[in-house]
């Protein structure tokens, strides 16, 4: 019986995986590029960005496609710091501003009290990470959801090395 539940949440987290890989309209994904550009400090085009779903939240990380770099690794440092540090504080304006309103997950997270998710940034030698974590199971699911609408709007770019910055779904 054991096995038949562990398999169940198995093939739920592929299938929710799977969807979440679907790609918004080219109207649209045309339409937050162009406000990405807007609202980021950093070349979007010498940038590869990955968002991943874990037990307990995500990790988003933006790395400079050219790890020499040293101009575009110090503008994504400084935005994703900033990001944090905004998230932590209840504060999702930027992620609104170009994703919309409407953005799924993005209304459950304004009603968590700071203290109820974590969004940990963390400085890479090529980039930037930030790990959001939460033991709450209406942010958890927030979190994914809000992850989910970032990789369908953006993509999700293959990174380099990307699994070895965490420890996978458990973590």
């Amino acid at each position: 019986m054991k096995q038949i539940a562990l398999i169940s949440m198995g093939f739920l987290f592929f299938a929710t995986s799977t969807i979440a890989e679907e790609l918004a309209s080219p109207q649209r994904m045309e339409n937050v590029e162009h406000r990405r550009e807007e609202l980021v400090p950093y070349a979007a085009d010498k940038t590869l960005e990955t968002f991943s779903k874990t037990v307990h939240g995500g990790v988003m990380h933006v790395i400079a496609k050219t790890a020499d770099d040293s101009k575009q690794v110090q503008l994504i440092q400084n935005y994703l710091r900033q990001i944090a540090d905004a998230f932590g504080k209840g504060d999702f304006s930027s992620s609104e501003k170009m994703h919309g309103a409407n953005m799924p997950g993005l209304q459950q997270l304004k009603t968590a009290k700071t203290d109820d998710i974590r969004f940990e940034y963390k400085g890479l030698p090529n980039g930037a990470q930030i790990h959001f974590s939460t033991e709450y199971p209406q942010y958890v699911q927030a979190l994914h959801e809000w992850l989910d609408a970032q990789i369908k709007d953006h993509g999700n770019a293959p990174t380099p090395g990307h699994m070895k910055h965490h420890s996978g779904m458990a973590e």
